[in-house]
């Protein structure tokens, strides 16, 4: 299975540059989301997480390839991510299976 080797090795290298844009789109939506609903802020006052979260603030030009770039690497996270899960679960079940799981008795 080299091609899963290929697919963990691409998902650790890309992760840390997939992670802090999505950080940023999540706390600034929901933290635009609670202040309007809970804290009783108006729209006006937290426009500034909106934008953060939109990617607003790098322009009409760029704001499109953030929310582009966003989406391809959650996608991408979530595919490889899952691939990777499955895959580990079932080397543990034929582990189990052929009875190299470690028993214990």
């Amino acid at each position: 299975m080299a091609w899963l080797k290929h697919v963990r090795q691409w998902h650790r290298w890309l992760a840390p540059f997939v992670l802090l844009p999505l950080l940023l789109t999540l706390s600034s939506g929901m933290a635009y989301r609670l202040a309007r609903d809970w804290g009783g802020v108006s729209r006006d006052q937290v426009h500034w997480l909106m934008a953060l979260h939109e990617g607003e603030w790098l322009g009409t030009d760029l704001e499109p390839f953030v929310v582009l770039l966003n989406a391809l690497g959650l996608l991408w996270m979530l595919v490889t991510g899952t691939t990777l899960l499955i895959q580990s679960w079932k080397r543990k079940s034929s582990a189990r299976a052929t009875g190299a799981g470690g028993a214990k008795g």
